[in-house]
């Protein structure tokens, strides 16, 4: 006979306790999958994560102490076997994106049912990524924008990743507390990062930075 499959041993992360533990006794109820810790916030996320190393991470992105994207980043840098599955009310773009440079590769919103959650599970721990139709659409354009030569990730070679992310959102015409709540940012680091990029692309305003990114392909 052959041996029983291992459940697959999945970690729950969000700062609700009602909504991290319903979810954690809903997918522990699932045959093939087996929680194995739960937190309630991104510092203890990590800490966890490192420790218990989950086939796969169902991760918040709002939490305190340390906001999902980072904790994120943190996991699937020192475990890259650990999937993370984003789950999130928002559908916003920065967020979208900031999570699938973090190293996610689910991200699905909190109305999402059981079945999908589960589907997710399974598929990004067989190293499938997952993302809703509308989200999928949105990244697939947004990497063939970025490959093109002399696409976003080519321009402004001078600018950090964030000042990138940045320039992007305002090319979008967002402004500095759009931008902060895109990015899980205090409204002083956006201002600082817009300041930086406007020195760094000399220019002397917004608008010019604006013409600046659209030209060479940011803010669509």
């Amino acid at each position: 006979m052959s041996e029983p499959e291992e459940p697959l041993r999945v970690m729950v992360v969000d700062d609700h306790p009602v909504y991290r533990d319903g979810l954690a006794v809903l997918l522990g109820s699932v045959p093939g999958l087996a929680v194995v810790g739960t937190a309630a916030d991104g510092a203890e996320a990590v800490a966890l994560a490192l420790e218990e190393q989950p086939d796969v991470v169902v991760m918040d992105v709002q939490m305190p102490v340390l906001d999902g994207i980072e904790a994120t980043r943190r996991i699937t840098a020192e475990s890259p076997s650990v999937g993370v599955v984003v789950l999130t009310m928002s559908e916003d773009d920065g967020t979208v994106f900031a999570a699938v440079r973090a190293g996610a590769r689910g991200y699905l919103l909190k109305g999402a049912d059981q079945e999908e959650v589960v589907r997710a599970i399974t598929t990004v721990a067989a190293g499938g990524a997952v993302f809703g139709a509308a989200l999928a659409r949105r990244i697939a354009e947004f990497f063939a924008a970025a490959a093109r030569p002399g696409g976003p990730d080519t321009a402004f070679p001078q600018l950090t990743a964030r000042e990138r992310e940045v320039l992007d959102l305002v090319a979008a015409g967002r402004s500095n507390g759009q931008i902060a709540s895109a990015l899980f940012l205090s409204p002083k680091t956006v201002r600082n990062n817009v300041s930086n990029v406007l020195t760094k692309l000399q220019v002397t305003d917004r608008a010019q930075a604006i013409v600046r990114a659209r030209e060479a392909g940011l803010g669509r």
